[in-house]
């Protein structure tokens, strides 16, 4: 039996959330996704990362807290499967040369959603900013036009996603 702490009580078995409600669960991510056996990966996704947080819910809480980790793993997997959809097709506009064995796509599909994931944790304008200069090879000028701040504050934005981009970087490696 796996306990762990549960919010703002004493230890709770882990195993008895699961068991109470893991089918339930299921059922309601499979009627969101249409598809049984993603809703079962997710579930067990839910569960994964509840253990990795160490914490449970109350028991009168356990559905609604089960409900918002999967609501957030549903965000990331219809993130994934847009980011990954996107490369793909962008792949079969490439010639047969420029084609990867399907371990160098899944490395590649990895590192957009890491990407993808540092962006989004980037407020609106910085984002914007970085995505506008790096992918559209916009001037600092233009940019600042179409985001209605000045250069001064363009450049600040690209510094602050430069780094976002360095530190994950930086935790990425051993």
């Amino acid at each position: 039996m796996v306990s762990i702490k549960q919010q703002g009580r004493s230890d709770v078995p882990f195993d008895a959330l699961y068991h109470n409600h893991h089918s339930w669960l299921r059922r309601w991510l499979s009627a969101k996704l249409g598809c049984s056996h993603t809703a079962a990966d997710l579930a067990h996704d839910t569960y994964l990362r509840i253990l990795a947080r160490g914490t449970t819910p109350a028991p009168e809480q356990s559905r609604r807290f089960l409900t918002q980790v999967a609501k957030g793993l549903v965000v990331d997997h219809y993130r994934r499967r847009r980011i990954e959809t996107a490369y793909l097709e962008t792949l079969s506009l490439l010639p047969e040369t420029h084609s990867s064995s399907p371990e160098e796509q899944a490395l590649t599909i990895e590192a957009l959603v890491e990407i993808d994931t540092l962006l989004h944790e980037l407020p609106d304008k910085p984002r914007r900013a970085f995505l506008m200069c790096r992918l559209d090879g916009q001037s600092y000028q233009d940019i600042a036009v179409a985001l209605n701040v000045s250069v001064s504050s363009v450049e600040k934005y690209i510094a602050r996603a430069l780094l976002a981009c360095h530190r994950a970087i930086s935790e990425s490696q051993p």
